[in-house]
């Protein structure tokens, strides 16, 4: 006799079969009158066509009956009575006007892959070439292309293949490293751009289709979940950004590609996705109002005009260890060098460090940022700054912000 065991329960077996404590033995049949039936081969065939028949009707009654009654059930919910689809896919779930491979068909022509190549030196000042990767989306019919400054910055060799699988080589067009939005532009015509939807309009819920090149190596991937949120306040490399939140698969290698609604319209720019031990759906879009007002003007002016600026350059040294190996006395943001004759009239000197704007303390660069955005270009600001031993007030007449 064995004994197996598992977590919930203990099972009792001989070597050849189960033994319940309810069955009768063999002797309980002992004594009774023994009578055997046998059938005709034609009888079993006709019973057996028989059971089929039967069990067939009834399989086809009962998948109408359940068609008609499981098809939609109704829901009650404070008084009011609701009929909502059972199986429901998601296209229909989001009360969407299309399907989601009709979204696919109208929006991904306009979406490409991008492929580039930056040029950096290694500790024995050797140069190396690092291949990259990510996504774009076509803007205008003879070659303007929106991505993520990130995907192509600092980029010797910029390239882009298009749906149809022709490739051209691609230049920078203009680059803002707040938005983090790019504009390239390849020698082209009788492309598909996108259409632009109303980011503001979208609510959540709403379905979200991206499409774009994850990976760097799947080209034209789609993917499909709905809106998790608006707003969210995400802070990417010291920028922080009003972005979309998606459930929709996002990848290294998604970052410029599109996020469509459920017109085929574009509402989104990827730009990113957290990642981590047990994070799941969680991806990232600029909204496309603010994305295409941005692309507009790097492709009209080459920057993003009406931002204001103190006209220095400055180093974050923020972090104890970045403080200790530049000899600096305390964490902070440091005036790397004077641009502005404006910076330069009001008194600031290479070494300060930013303490205050106004009334805002500055500990990184996106206090600066923001305090910047609640003022006018043509505005007097007062910055108080550490210089050695002393605490100094300047007054800057704050300039527009050109191209970065």
């Amino acid at each position: 006799m064995r004994i197996y065991e598992n977590d919930f329960d203990q099972y009792e077996f001989d070597e050849y079969h189960y033994v319940y404590d309810d069955q009768p033995g063999e002797d309980a049949y002992e004594g009774l009158p023994q009578k055997y039936f046998t059938l005709s081969k034609k009888a079993l065939a006709l019973m057996m066509a028989l059971c089929i028949a039967v069990s067939g009707a009834f399989g086809i009654g009962g998948a109408y009956i359940t068609s008609k009654t499981m098809s939609s059930a109704p829901v009650s919910f404070q008084g009011v009575n609701y009929v909502v689809p059972m199986y429901a896919d998601l296209a229909t779930a989001t009360g969407s006007e299309l399907t989601i491979q009709q979204i696919i068909n109208l929006a991904a022509d306009a979406v490409v892959e991008i492929v580039t190549e930056r040029v950096t030196t290694d500790f024995f000042m050797r140069e190396l070439v690092r291949p990259g990767a990510g996504s774009g989306v076509i803007l205008t019919s003879d070659g303007y292309i929106m991505t993520n400054n990130h995907v192509v910055r600092g980029s010797g060799r910029i390239s882009v293949t298009l749906r149809s699988g022709a490739r051209h080589e691609a230049t920078l067009v203009g680059h803002d490293t707040q938005t983090d939005v790019a504009v390239i532009k390849i020698e082209a015509n009788g492309l598909t751009p996108v259409v632009f939807g109303d980011s503001d309009a979208i609510v959540m819920g709403d379905l979200a289709v991206a499409i774009g090149n994850p990976l760097g190596e799947l080209g034209g991937t789609a993917t499909a979940g709905i809106i998790s949120s608006l707003d969210r306040r995400i802070r990417l490399e010291g920028q922080t950004m009003n972005l979309l939140q998606t459930d929709a698969a996002i990848n290294q290698g998604n970052s410029g590609g599109g996020l469509f609604n459920q017109y085929g319209e574009i509402i989104g720019l990827v730009v990113a996705k957290s990642q981590g031990l047990g994070v799941e759906g969680l991806g990232f879009a600029i909204p496309i109002n603010t994305a295409k007002t941005v692309a507009a003007q790097l492709i009209d002016v080459g920057y993003v005009t009406g931002r204001p600026q103190i006209g220095i350059e400055m180093i974050d040294l923020s972090q104890v260890q970045d403080a200790i190996r530049h000899g600096a006395r305390n964490p902070g943001i440091y005036v790397s060098r004077v641009l502005s004759e404006g910076a330069r009239n009001a008194g600031f000197q290479e070494g300060d460090m930013l303490y205050y704007l106004e009334d805002i303390r500055i500990e990184k660069f996106s206090d600066l940022t923001d305090g910047l955005m609640k003022h006018k270009v043509g505005d007097t600001v007062n910055v108080t700054v550490v210089r050695g031993n002393d605490m100094v007030i300047l007054s800057v007449v704050l300039s527009e912000q050109r191209a970065n």
